[in-house]
């Protein structure tokens, strides 16, 4: 690579971009092979790679495990100078470095914890042009001296990470981000690149008028991460569902998340009696004693790390295969970063969030006891996540939708609700009915809390006082349970027929709540104990042809190496790279090149060890050699195979045969349309039916036909759009299985 050294007199030596970007791309797409080992470009990043290489402004939002870094790291080689990364913790900085520095790339850090004499050196290196990407924390870059210093040197771009710290609007600003606009003015030559996981239009624009961005040409990824499966599951024996999850991931890395120190502390202290390798993280822990915890966790040491909410980790570790929530995280945003840290390698990985109604109050408490200025729109952002996790959506399609994007599937087949594992109770518009009723007769001046004892036949002193053991509604519900009482409340207000108001959130019914009075309208309520969950099929796919002890065994060596480097495992190669050496189990150096995730340095570095490790089990246990390589990925695309029927998918199936319209079908099971129209879906799909007439008119049919033939992805929303937003996205989709079936039954001709 080549580097331009600048002139001490130089008042800012920062580097255009070079014109001729197609020759450049060619030369990130060999430095992403030759480097990395990957063949080609994830979605978005080759356009956001094109950006930083021609030298334009740009702000890129890719969720958690997207590939964010290879989006700055890639052309940085590829550009002459330096580049210029900043990121807001020192863990985290470190871990890129050492991964980059494991590959062969040229890249330090500067921050608080060096010596005087490691920051000279590396100031000496910069000076010498010996390195191409600089790590540096926002508060460090924005002293005087730094910039003096980096004003002598010759940078090509500033990449900005997690750049929704720079928003007021964000999930985790940060007031020191906001210094960053100055970086237009010292250095008007140097492109800047914003990169976030998480950021809402509004977010978006805030990030580029802070930071003065010149045109940025902004990239949003798919929010959606198929490999991930989602469980939402009411907290009842916590502790031991936390185990359970911990006993499915044997010898596998995980984050278990708590709302307070004291929780992360009793649980780390449970789980490591229980025989779980774990250990504790929060802010209140001696820094050093944090430090080691987080090491060791990234190291494989331990196997869990139970860590506040409120404090981020930093990590960049790519195998961790669960993470659970022992409490609800204060907004969606949070919870999608806290989540998103699972399964970033794009292999299966599970994420269980445990949620009780006391979760709400936790938080009003907690940022009552903040900063009061911002607390409506916190307590806004609480109780988007509460509906969440009440609702009865699509977790991936809910998660997907409230960032302002649209979920094409059916069934995700990756959460609970999908998988067909939450029952639903067989007459939830009565139920409903004698909820919202006591709501009524409360004068809806009273909170869910309240309610519940009303309707479960409480003793309390405040419904005796308050004559509230005299209404019809008291005790209605008694033979239900609190629990199972303030579960439906709760999908009540996430399906809007509810809402909480003023300061003692009094529940008060909506227009919709009103109309159910009437048995009006749609809802649907669950039963609390849910049915037993199962690992995910996708997660058993991910280990096909994988021989399992030959894994272990390669995990082994990988440790020991780490061990010996002082650097995270997966620096040395990820859990997908070691899969795919048990799956493929190569005999030379010369196969390894087909192996996705192995770089040239990697390969020389560390091939001719894994290869020895992999003789030695195979002379030991008999197995083939030199199985053709998943050249394509290792990952997890969007699944979209049906959950295996349960029992009202075949009752519908059969109202659906006898010729009963979608209407017809949801008032005879007391269902909402909106699983109907489920059901419906996978009636189709499992009878490979091809003539939508049943429930589409044949005039709409064949505009809908026309305008799926026009489109060219299998996006639903450009259909939608064709139609002049007139169809039903629920009939564009009949249309579309019932064409996919005629196709199918075409091909086998």
């Amino acid at each position: 690579m080549s580097s331009r050294m600048s002139s001490p007199s130089d008042s800012t030596s920062t580097l255009a971009p070079s014109n001729s970007s197609g020759d450049e791309m060619d030369r990130a797409h060999s430095v992403l092979r030759s480097v990395w080992g990957y063949d080609s470009f994830r979605p978005l990043q080759a356009d956001a790679v094109q950006d930083v290489i021609q030298g334009r402004d740009s702000l890129v939002v890719l969720p958690t495990g997207g590939g964010k870094s290879l989006c700055y790291q890639v052309p940085a080689l590829v550009r002459d100078g330096m580049s210029v990364v900043v990121s807001p913790l020192i863990s985290l900085m470190k871990d890129q470095v050492d991964a980059l520095t494991s590959n062969g790339v040229s890249a330090a850090l500067v921050n608080s914890t060096q010596s005087v004499e490691q920051k000279r050196e590396t100031a000496e290196r910069l000076r010498r042009g010996e390195i191409k990407i600089l790590y540096l924390a926002p508060e460090r870059l924005l002293t005087p001296k730094t910039l003096d210093f980096l004003r002598s040197l010759p940078i090509s771009f500033f990449a900005i990470d997690e750049a929704h710290c720079v928003s007021n609007w964000g999930h985790d600003f940060r007031p020191e981000y906001r210094g960053l606009r100055i970086l237009k003015e010292q250095f008007p030559s140097a492109s800047v690149h914003a990169f976030t996981a998480t950021a809402s239009e509004q977010v978006r624009d805030d990030i580029a008028e802070q930071l003065q961005l010149n045109q940025p040409n902004i990239l949003v990824g798919d929010f959606d991460r198929p490999n991930l499966t989602y469980r939402m599951l009411r907290a009842d024996g916590k502790l031991n569902q936390i185990q359970q999850c911990i006993a499915q991931h044997p010898g596998e890395s995980g984050v278990v998340y708590c709302i307070t120190r004291k929780e992360v502390e009793q649980t780390a202290a449970a789980l490591e009696s229980m025989g779980v390798r774990t250990l504790p993280y929060h802010a209140g822990l001696p820094d050093d004693v944090r430090q080691a915890n987080q090491e060791a966790f990234i190291q494989e040491k331990v196997d869990v790390i139970v860590a506040t909410v409120a404090f981020g980790m930093g990590i960049d570790k790519s195998n961790v295969r669960f993470v659970i929530h022992a409490g609800m995280p204060k907004s969606i945003e949070h919870y999608q970063q806290e989540s998103g840290r699972a399964g970033r390698d794009g292999l299966a990985a599970e994420c269980i969030l445990l949620h009780s109604g006391g979760d709400l109050m936790s938080w009003k408490r907690i940022l009552e006891n903040g900063d009061r200025s911002n607390f409506q729109s916190a307590m806004a952002s609480v109780e988007s996540m509460a509906a969440l996790c009440n609702g009865v959506q699509c977790r991936h399609a809910s998660l997907v939708e409230y960032f302002g994007q649209e979920y094409d599937s059916d069934n995700c087949n990756a959460c609970d609700v999908c998988l067909g594992e939450l029952d639903v109770v067989d007459d939830p518009i009565t139920l409903a009915q004698k909820i919202l009723s006591c709501v009524v007769r409360l004068k809806e001046r009273y909170g869910a809390g309240h309610t519940v004892k009303v309707l479960t036949g409480s003793r309390d002193q405040k419904v005796i006082q308050a004559g509230h053991d005299q209404l019809s509604t008291y005790n209605l519900l008694s033979s239900e349970g609190a629990t199972a009482v303030r579960t439906w409340i709760e999908q009540l207000i996430s399906q809007n027929h509810l809402i909480r108001t003023g300061e003692f959130q009094s529940l008060r019914l909506t227009e919709s709540g009103r109309a159910l009075l009437k048995r009006e309208g749609e809802v649907t309520l669950t039963k609390v104990s849910a049915k037993s969950s199962s690992r995910r099929p996708a997660a058993n796919e991910s280990w096909e042809g994988v021989d399992r002890k030959l894994f272990d065994h390669l995990r082994s060596l990988r440790s020991e190496m780490a061990s010996e480097r002082g650097v995270p495992a997966y620096v040395i190669f990820g859990d997908a790279v070691l899969r795919e050496l048990a799956r493929v189990r190569p005999t030379s150096i010369e196969k390894l090149t087909n192996i996705r995730g192995i770089g040239d340095r990697k390969r020389e570095e560390f091939g001719q060890l894994f290869l020895d490790s992999i003789d030695q089990y195979c002379e030991e246990n008999p197995l083939d050699r030199d199985q053709t390589a998943n050249t394509t990925s290792a990952t997890i695309s969007k699944p979209r195979a049906n959950a295996t029927p349960n029992a009202a998918t075949v009752q519908a199936s059969q109202l659906f045969r006898e010729g009963c319209s979608v209407e017809e079908v949801a008032s005879k099971m007391g269902r909402a349309e909106s699983t109907v129209n489920k059901y419906l879906s996978d009636y189709i799909q499992a009878e490979k039916i091809t003539d939508p007439s049943q429930w589409v008119s044949n005039e709409e049919a064949e505009a809908i036909r026309a305008a799926l033939m026009a489109v060219e992805d299998e996006r639903l929303r450009p259909v939608f759009e064709a139609l002049g937003e007139e169809v039903s996205y629920e009939k564009i989709r009949i249309v579309a299985s019932c064409m996919k079936n005629e196709m199918a039954d075409g091909s086998d001709d």
